[in-house]
């Protein structure tokens, strides 16, 4: 998942503290300079320094170092300001489909980021469900709650012995089903140590190329639609998993998937935020949608809270996502796309002023290349945006990579085109004249062509019936992003600046040029998945629908049939309510409660029904063909 850029911008160096580190100044960005050894960003007679967080939370400090003692585990998160308590039990395997961890009432203290736990004392006996005095082995799963209740991980261990123990080679997260086939997929998971692991399925092995503590083993030469029982091997310790493989494309057989969006962090405390996660929701969501059977869940956006200036803060976050859908994604493949809470900045902050531009050097540190390292996508989608008109040097790497966020993939008789509407995004919006950056809700040009001509492969596909196109920000907001996504309260300036200079397309110009290719120009799109509005709504798109304000005065765009965006950012995130726009006659279902989309899908029909996925009442549905 790790892709390789060109050197990007101007080659500069900064002294921080006795270690002279390479800065590297995007093309693409104006008036973000060294001066004196520090990166700054002037703007008239306003300069203003870099700032980056001073103790950020990391996802490999506190997964911890993990030693085994005479009696049981000891933990040391190398934070000597780390303090709290420890929440843990053993995870049955096996006495479940879905197993978690029962915790025991006993909690320990965590002084000084270090605690032990004793698994004679209180986890032996009666409180030994899964029989780990005779095996020798079981896995136990850990909960960090810091001094002031808020829970900054959940995570799981293995180990071996009876009294002393030892750590075993672990899946540390995961085992997760990616890249869904009729033939196979990609199956992905951490270990603690870097080994060789292999998995078991259909009779045979697949291994590892070489040692590593991050997996994917491609599973292959596997008959369409059948489950498979799955084993992974990590040194002599095996975990049993089943998938099942995708129908032949154009089986049209009947099935069912779902759609959800914005899971960051929500009010009410507890699981509600488990650092940049809802895992309440999020857990909820897991479980409806496996008890309706579906074939696999797409998730657009905001998975966490974001916006921060660390990747390894970044990581810890995904990581908690991650650990939340686990249990249920070891078995049905959830597919993730970016939003803007997926933001990883460099962040120029005074007094005076604020700005932020997406994490470069972009090969490593961007958004783009976080989220590429956290998930296992297709790789089918566009480059970046190099090499489009505004490129300022064509023969260099000047813009984040599109892997891994940008792509499209199939399943039976449904495609679904996964875009990124936060591409190169710079938070600090008004501010981008001023530095250059990607606008919240804007499609570039290499991006918008891309799916112009996906759109028409796909049409000309003759075992695809059914296009979905999925993208953070609505074209059409209803609640909580009428001031920004895809219309700015109607003002078309609002647009990317790239080397100082402004795209050609405002977004409301650029709304229109990607509704005219998913409806005008394609007959197979049937609905625009969305969310960022931490809300559900169906909204009616056709020839009747008023898309602009009255005063408009540029050409209109006339829509040819009728299509629907199905917005549902429901899925945790504090809420929005309903506002008033152009096109709210067109609007229906409105809610501010939890959902979960399921498209039933049928040959050529498609049912749609949302469900409650903390009250399991119904919301709305739709015959959607």
């Amino acid at each position: 998942m790790n892709h390789k850029l060109n050197t990007i911008g101007i080659l500069l160096f900064v002294s921080t503290s006795c270690l002279a580190q390479k800065i590297e100044i995007p093309a693409v960005h104006t008036n973000v300079k060294m001066d004196k050894g520090n990166l700054v960003i002037e703007d008239g007679e306003t300069k203003t320094m870099v700032s980056e967080a001073t103790t950020p939370l990391e996802l490999e400090k506190i997964r911890g170092q993990i030693a085994g003692t005479s009696t049981g585990l000891y933990f040391d998160f190398n934070d000597e300001k780390l303090n709290g308590k420890l929440v843990f039990g053993l995870i049955p395997q096996g006495d479940s489909k879905h197993p978690h961890p029962v915790y025991r009432s006993t909690t320990v203290q965590i002084l000084g980021g270090k605690v032990a736990i004793n698994i004679l004392r209180t986890l032996a006996g009666r409180y030994d469900m899964i029989g780990w005095k005779e095996s020798g082995k079981g896995t136990i799963g850990y909960r960090i709650i810091n001094s002031t209740g808020n829970i900054l991980y959940d995570g799981q261990i293995s180990f071996k012995g009876t009294g002393p123990f030892e750590v075993d080679d672990s899946i540390i997260e995961g085992p997760f089903v990616n890249l869904l086939m009729s033939d196979g997929a990609t199956i992905s998971f951490e270990t603690n140590t870097s080994i060789k692991a292999s998995i078991m399925a259909g009779g045979k092995e697949y291994s590892d190329a070489e040692e590593s503590t991050h997996h994917e083993i491609k599973l292959d030469g596997l008959s369409p639609a059948t489950k498979y029982d799955y084993s992974v091997v990590v040194d002599d310790n095996k975990f049993d998993y089943s998938f099942t493989t995708a129908p032949k494309p154009g089986t049209r057989s009947k099935f069912r998937f779902a759609y959800a969006s914005d899971s960051r962090s929500g009010n009410g405390g507890g699981e509600r935020d488990i650092h940049g996660a809802n895992a309440y929701i999020v857990k909820k969501i897991m479980a409806l949608g496996t008890q309706q059977e579906m074939a696999f869940l797409q998730f657009t956006g905001d998975l966490i809270d974001g916006y921060v200036t660390s990747p390894k803060e970044m990581d810890l976050q995904y990581a908690n996502w991650k650990h939340t859908i686990a249990p249920f994604a070891h078995y049905i493949p959830v597919v993730a796309g970016m939003g803007n809470h997926e933001a990883l900045m460099k962040l120029f902050r005074s007094e005076k002023a604020y700005y932020a531009l997406d994490r470069f050097p972009y090969a490593t540190e961007s958004s783009e290349a976080v989220f590429a390292r956290n998930f296992v996508n297709p790789l089918n989608g566009p480059e970046s945006e190099d090499g489009a008109s505004y490129d300022p040097r064509k023969k260099k790497t000047d813009f984040p990579s599109y892997k891994e966020n940008v792509f499209y993939y199939t399943y039976d008789n449904v495609a679904m085109i996964v875009l990124n509407s936060d591409y190169w995004y710079a938070p600090s919006t008004n501010k981008i004249p001023v530095t250059g950056g990607g606008l919240h809700g804007y499609i570039m040009d290499n991006q918008l062509a891309w799916l112009d001509e996906t759109i028409t492969t796909l049409e000309a596909d003759e075992n695809i019936d059914h296009i979905f196109v999925t993208q953070h920000t609505p074209a059409f907001p209803n609640g909580g992003h009428v001031q920004d996504d895809m219309w700015y309260n109607g003002k078309n300036t609002y647009r990317p600046y790239v080397a100082g200079e402004p795209l050609e397309k405002g977004i409301i110009e650029r709304r229109d040029q990607y509704l005219n290719i998913l409806v005008n120009k394609s007959q197979k799109t049937r609905a625009i998945l969305t969310g960022d509005e931490h809300n559900y709504a169906k909204t009616e798109l056709g020839p009747e629908t008023i898309i602009y304000k009255d005063d408009w005065e540029m050409e209109r765009l006339e829509l040819s049939r009728t299509i629907y965006q199905i917005n549902n950012g429901a899925a945790g995130a504090p809420y929005y309510a309903q506002e008033q726009t152009p096109w709210t006659g067109s609007v229906t279902g409105f809610t501010t409660q939890n959902a979960l989309v399921i498209f039933n899908v049928e040959g050529d029909n498609i049912f749609m029904e949302v469900l409650n996925p903390d009250t399991l009442e119904k919301v709305d549905e739709l015959k959607l063909r």
